[in-house]
């Protein structure tokens, strides 16, 4: 008898499971039609993310000093507009994504700034989460990822910095670079995104790409031979000196360095024949302590009033829609500048081409420097 009560009670149970699961399936669906690309988690319109940054009161970021693209003004409006508090901790790329991930357990940072081709990084590792803010249709394809995991706020082009005094004619293409006879600076081809940048340049401007750089490190390669690379430090304080001649920069730190030692003493320019296009996204801390405050901070760097933040620190605003102030405008270079500077392609194949530079430039071009 007892037996049969408990086969009874036992279909009853499956019964009530199957019910169960069959709403649980139900509710999920839904729940996922309402993610912002990660499933299960309701999607918070901006008032409810605003109100819980709010609630939250602080943002703690990585990787976004004062001093880098003016990230100062845009730290003291979500002070002033949202009350948040704000610190950071300056560090690269690579250290922001491993901070993420070491603190999982215990997480101290909200959101970093990144390379852009340390965003995909981010997302393999599994510390990003996404969120694609209100200007997402207006973000270029090749700044973002699909899914909001990473976002481009600003990007960047190789320019060239030139030090008139030094340099009469200061050159306007690759073919003037070649044909000069003045010393160069590329910087530290072995570790530093920036110098690897401008050999992807110099290769896109002579028919390579990022999967074939060959083009790139036989122009230089060109130059060592003929004396005309400094191996030197890329820095502000080696221009400063006028030690350097011709620098091969991102444009908002050529231009940034330019007004910091003298306006008129520095020509800067984007190389006629073609350059390379880059950028530095946003990256939210999957365990962010302060999430919705990480959210509503993306939000305002790519608000009109956060593109102009960045555009005061030299950085060419991501969304091209935006009104620059005439005072804003004047501190960047004309449009027009840039027609034949690409983005790269494919992040994934400029990666594995990436790790080849070093070597190469070791055998084919320090070979030759004294």
């Amino acid at each position: 008898m007892k037996k049969g009560i408990k086969n009874q009670l036992s279909m009853g149970l499956m019964l009530s499971l199957l019910v169960l699961l069959l709403a649980a399936c139900g509710n999920s669906a839904k729940a996922d039609e309402s993610t912002n690309g990660k499933a299960g988690t309701k999607e918070l319109s901006l008032t409810e993310i605003e109100s819980k940054a709010k609630e939250e009161g602080s943002v703690i970021s990585v990787g976004m000093p004062d001093s880098w693209a003016n990230w100062k003004d845009t730290w003291s409006d979500m002070s002033s507009k949202y009350g948040l508090t704000h610190s950071d901790t300056d560090m690269s790329s690579a250290e922001e994504i491993a901070k993420f991930d070491a603190e999982k357990d215990k997480p101290t940072a909200d959101i970093g700034d990144v390379g852009i081709a340390f965003g995909s990084v981010a997302v393999d590792k599994g510390v990003t989460q996404p969120y694609k803010t209100t200007y997402w249709d207006e973000i270029p394809d090749w700044a973002k990822d699909k899914d909001g995991n990473w976002i481009v706020g600003y990007q960047g082009t190789i320019s060239f910095l030139t030090n008139t005094k030094l340099v009469a004619n200061p050159p306007k293409s690759w073919e003037d670079l070649k044909n000069g006879n003045y010393k160069i600076i590329v910087g530290d081809v072995s570790k530093a995104a920036q110098a690897q940048m401008a050999v992807l340049a110099a290769a896109i401007a002579f028919g390579g790409d990022e999967s074939n750089i060959e083009p790139g490190i036989a122009f230089f390669e060109d130059l060592a031979k003929k004396g005309r690379l400094s191996n030197a430090e890329a820095s502000l304080a080696n221009i400063e000196k006028g030690e350097v001649e011709v620098t091969l920069l991102w444009d908002f730190n050529a231009l940034n360095y330019r007004d910091q030692i003298n306006k008129d003493g520095f020509a800067v320019s984007i190389p006629k024949e073609g350059s390379v296009v880059s950028g530095y996204a946003t990256i939210i801390n999957k365990y962010a302590p302060h999430p919705n405050a990480a959210k509503l901070t993306r939000q305002y760097i790519l608000s009109d009033d956060g593109q102009i933040n960045l555009a005061k620190g030299y950085a060419r605003p991501i969304r091209d829609s935006v009104k620059l102030p005439d005072d804003v405008a004047a501190k960047l270079l004309p449009k027009e500048e840039y027609v034949n500077a690409k983005p790269v392609g494919d992040y994934k194949v400029w990666e594995e081409t990436a790790k080849t530079i070093p070597q190469l430039w070791q055998e084919r071009v320090l070979l030759h420097l004294n």
